[in-house]
């Protein structure tokens, strides 16, 4: 039988500061909610969670490493949950 030992492409510690970094962007979430910025405090928030989602793509769900394909229809979805949003902020904005 063969070993069929999987190896981690990424170390250990690299996961612990991804953690790190995904925890501290939704403390600065939360942070963001309570200043009064306007229209802007929407648009920090999803910008923050584009952030984290991206990070969590890429690394824990192993985007980085895989093919060509995959990579462009995520990329597409992401476009298409955007152009929903912007589709619903301007039927909300023109209510």
């Amino acid at each position: 039988m063969e070993n069929n030992e999987v190896t981690h492409v990424v170390p250990h510690r690299l996961y612990g500061l991804i953690l790190i970094v995904l925890i501290c962007l939704t403390v600065i979430s939360v942070a963001v909610t309570s200043i009064e910025l306007g229209s802007l405090t929407v648009f920090i928030a999803l910008f923050i969670a584009a952030v984290k989602a991206t990070l969590v793509l890429t690394y824990f769900m192993h985007l980085k490493f895989d093919n060509l394909l995959l990579k462009i229809m995520v990329a597409a979805i992401f476009v298409l949950l955007s152009l929903v949003m912007f589709v619903t902020f301007l039927d909300y904005n023109y209510r």
